[in-house]
């Protein structure tokens, strides 16, 4: 391993966060801490990520897309923030692309993504 890397696997390590395996196309679910005022609370944003960028590095992020009161509403989140408490993955979504921005044009049936019935879980040691 180069140094970058090793001190990027040396971070990743010291925060302890437990990212699971998603991509764009899964539904997924952000546990988000929200500060209003002196009391703090987790906030579920639940969506369809649209991207991922700059991979599972310390740097990396993603862009979840859900409808709220019939506005699509986009947010981007960093993977490995201290504000997130946890991310879930709802559903996976069957998709041919990296990025997903075709979506902000589509709506109702034409924004359905098809769901991954038989998903395997990708070896983290090999």
């Amino acid at each position: 391993m180069d140094l970058i890397a090793q001190l990027e696997a040396e971070q990743i390590a010291s925060l302890g966060k437990s990212i699971p395996d998603f991509k764009p196309g899964d539904t997924v679910r952000v546990g988000y801490k929200v500060t209003e005022g002196t009391r703090s609370r987790v906030q579920m944003y639940e969506g369809v990520c649209i991207s991922r960028k700059h991979g599972s590095g310390i740097a990396g992020s993603f862009t979840v897309r859900k409808i709220s009161f019939g506005e699509g509403v986009e947010r981007v989140f960093p993977l490995y923030s201290t504000n997130i408490d946890s991310i879930t993955v709802v559903r996976r979504g069957k998709v041919r692309r990296a990025k997903l921005y075709y979506l902000r044009d589509r709506r109702g049936k034409s924004a359905r993504i098809a769901e991954v019935t038989n998903y395997k879980a990708k070896d983290e040691g090999k």
